[in-house]
């Protein structure tokens, strides 16, 4: 039986990067408005064309963004903060996206479990919104144009824009406010000749949806009215608890993730009505390994007893994969033919609908390459048995915190230091091309690294920071460095994926065991510390992270996964150690991201990740100082976990959160040292002293000063040196302005 196909969106930099690079020249001002709506536009002609060269029946359309989809969509709705309403155009829009002076841009987090980042919609009790789904219009009506019915809009539900957005007032009410806006938008659709809309409602996979059945509820019930077909669409984790009421929502299908979560059981358990279409998403949109035939058609059989009305579609959006693993012609042939990027997923998809004796010849092809990759996949017996003996010993610190603080690096009230990267130039960039051409030797190209770091010291002391990084000018990426040196990893040539705006990472394939071959780190560690008297970091990314921004295995548990990656860097910690180093930073930013999206999955994550955070640092000498890094992290509701990984120094994201992070670090009862991010190295913004010191005297009002460090909000590796240098000078300004406010009101006056 064949089935027909859908796609749910698709990588929108363009398989060149050519967005990122057309909105880097616009905001250096090397082109204008003019030529990236141009590159957009390419890039999204582009997608449809493959997706329907490869045969997809309903092409997903709408996706493509400037910067975010979430950002696009409160635009479309004129939810728009007040300090942005005096702007218009693209200076408005991207003074959300990334500020402007003595504007903050929007808050920036992580899309639900993903590595992707949203803008996160401001809404207050009294936003009226005023919609203008003029550019939108203007993309479908292109769209089908090139399409015809194959068309698809995709719309972000307003129930799941709502429950994204920094809220204030009764999300009834505000719904309210936007269904008549959605309504129009439909009717205009269908006058437009549109036969059917995505609209993606990813809120109902989370915990959060049990309590949002009424709101979701009005949304269709009031919008299937218009007459057009609405195909609901849920993916990263299955409906839980709320299936037998989504289930029945008057919407003429309804996606379904098969690759994460519990659907099938719950297809099976309480049916699925016979008047929709169950769209079924069996090919995975967030890894890159091929279909394992054998385990998806027993899914789609398994399906099909419970229904046969179905389509076939990817499990989510392509935008988390790049776009041709064809490209990889590097690559050994056993790992190659297991890869699958957006083009080949759309092939997977196309395979699996069609059915037939030809698409049986095809995945017995795979099963043959899967069986080949197995032989390939390298397995280190040394390392499962240093996993396995693993104990509840290798995990703890030698002593307690409040025994080793005293034995640590002793500084001055609120000192200075930076998250860890300093910017990436050109020139840096380019002596890597130089070194992979053979244009350079080794030798010169560690010279050249070294002037590099001896630069950056020089300039730090100068500038009067009290610990020093070396600045990571040999590190293309925080997670690509460390897996180019550890077994079991994998890199790409093109494998680009957006993580926000124009920022593109490339993940490494975790392809078998994880292990050190060497020191890593060292080597730059030893020459910056060897330029200066002060304290230099040792800089390492944590094992979470490594595993969260990879593209992971698929035959082997993450939490093993993770061990293995942590026993590696705790070699790491025990060399740097050796060589000197009286703090290490083991970063950890992915660390929230990957919580299940259901709470009740949450223990069992944390479990596993904070003992690989724990296990990688444990090796430390009390005297050595363990810091770690967290970006665009909410605590409230982890905070036992924070504190159970025991870092001595936790720095935080903390510039467009408004203090709630520290706040909610406050109200624990927190007791470790607190890295508080002082400024969005995010926005191109160079903040002032005054504004630094104001949020430095509200952290003084949250915690007490013995606690608090003082940092830039994240990396300072994509911003250019004129923002750097003038943003640290003002951040060190800052703190000794504070410092001797606060030494001279604690100094007796002079006798009378």
């Amino acid at each position: 039986m064949a089935f027909s196909t859908a796609t749910l969106g698709y990588p929108r930099i363009g398989k060149n990067r050519e967005l990122k690079k057309a909105l880097e020249s616009f905001w250096s001002q090397k082109s204008d408005a003019t030529s990236i709506q141009k590159t957009l536009q390419q890039v999204m002609l582009d997608n449809w064309q493959t997706q329907k060269d490869a045969g997809i029946d309903y092409i997903g359309i709408g996706d493509t963004s400037l910067y975010d989809l979430v950002l696009d969509w409160s635009v479309f709705l004129g939810l728009i903060p007040k300090r942005f309403r005096h702007l218009s155009g693209l200076d408005q829009y991207f003074a959300m996206a990334r500020g402007k002076e003595g504007i903050p841009a929007l808050e920036m987090t992580k899309w639900f479990d993903t590595n992707y980042h949203y803008l996160v919609p401001e809404i207050d009790e009294d936003t009226q919104p005023e919609a203008n789904f003029s550019s939108f219009l203007a993309v479908v009506n292109q769209a089908q144009s090139i399409l015809g019915q194959r068309a698809v809009p995709i719309i972000l539900s307003p129930v799941t824009l709502l429950c994204l957005s920094r809220l204030k007032g009764s999300l009834q009410e505000h719904l309210q406010r936007l269904l008549p806006l959605y309504a129009e938008l439909l009717r205009q659709l269908a006058a437009g000749g549109i036969t059917e809309v995505q609209f993606h409602e990813p809120i109902l996979v989370t915990t959060q949806a049990e309590a949002l059945q009424e709101a979701v509820t009005t949304t269709y019930t009031q919008l299937t009215t218009i007459g057009i077909p609405i195909h609901l669409v849920t993916y990263f984790d299955d409906l839980g608890k709320t299936y037998p009421w989504v289930v029945e929502l008057p919407v003429a299908g309804i996606g379904l993730d098969f690759t994460r979560g519990n659907n099938l059981e719950l297809l099976q358990t309480y049916g699925f009505p016979s008047n929709k279409q169950l769209e079924v998403g069996l090919v995975d949109g967030r890894n890159i390994w091929k279909i394992r035939p054998q385990r998806v058609l027993s899914i789609l059989e398994n399906i099909q007893k419970v229904t046969t009305n179905l389509r076939i579609q990817p499990s989510a959006s392509l935008q988390f994969v790049p776009y041709d693993a064809r490209r990889e012609t590097h690559l050994p042939t056993p790992l190659l033919q297991v890869l699958s990027f957006a083009e080949q997923k759309l092939e997977e998809v196309v395979l699996l609908a069609q059915g037939g004796s030809a698409a049986q010849e095809q995945l017995a092809t795979i099963e043959a390459q899967w069986r080949e990759f197995a032989e390939f996949s390298p397995q280190n017996p040394t390392v499962r048995e240093r996993v396995r003996q693993v104990t509840a010993q290798s995990l703890e610190r030698a002593l307690p915190y409040d025994q080793r603080r005293p034995l640590q690096p002793q500084l001055p009230l609120l000192p200075t230091t930076t998250i860890g990267s300093f910017p990436q130039t050109g020139e840096i960039r380019q002596l890597r091309v130089k070194r992979k051409r053979g244009e350079i030797t080794q030798a010169e190209y560690e010279a050249a690294i070294d002037a590099e770091i001896a630069r950056c010291i020089r300039w730090q002391e100068e500038a009067g920071l009290d610990v020093l990084v070396h600045g990571e000018f040999e590190r293309t990426d925080m997670v690509e460095f460390f897996a180019q040196q550890l077994e079991g990893f994998a890199f790409t040539e093109h494998g680009w994926v957006q993580s926000y705006g124009s920022r593109c990472v490339r993940p490494p394939i975790i392809y078998g065991d994880v292990a050190r071959r060497q020191p890593m780190t060292v080597r730059e560690f030893r020459v910056a510390q060897s330029l200066t008297s002060k304290i230099v970091k040792g800089m390492l990314t944590g094992p979470v992270t490594l595993l969260n921004w990879s593209f992971a295995r698929d035959d082997l548990p993450r939490r093993d996964q993770a061990i293995q990656i942590a026993l590696a860097l705790r070699d790491e910690v025990a060399d740097l150690e050796a060589a000197g180093a009286r703090i290490v930073q083991i970063d950890e930013p992915a660390l929230r991201e990957g919580l299940p999206l259901k709470r009740e999955r949450w223990d069992e994550y944390l479990s596993w990740a904070v003992d690989a955070f724990r296990l990688a640092a444990g090796v430390a000498r009390p005297e050595t100082q363990i810091h770690t890094h967290m970006c665009y992290s909410e605590f409230g509701d982890i905070m036992p976990h924070i504190q159970r990984l025991d870092a001595d120094v936790l720095s935080i994201e903390n510039s467009r959160s408004n203090n709630e992070t520290l706040r909610q670090i406050a109200e624990a009862g927190y007791r470790h040292q607190v890295g508080n991010g002082v400024y969005d190295v995010h926005s191109p913004v160079v903040p002032t002293v005054e504004q630094i010191v104001q949020q430095l005297k509200k952290a003084i009002e949250l915690l007490p000063l013995q606690q608090i460090w003082v940092n830039p909000d994240c990396g300072l590796k994509t911003r250019r040196w004129e923002e750097v240098i003038p943003a640290l000078k003002n951040m060190v300004a800052a703190a000794k302005m504070l410092r001797e406010e606060i030494q001279g009101a604690s100094t007796p006056s002079s006798a009378q």
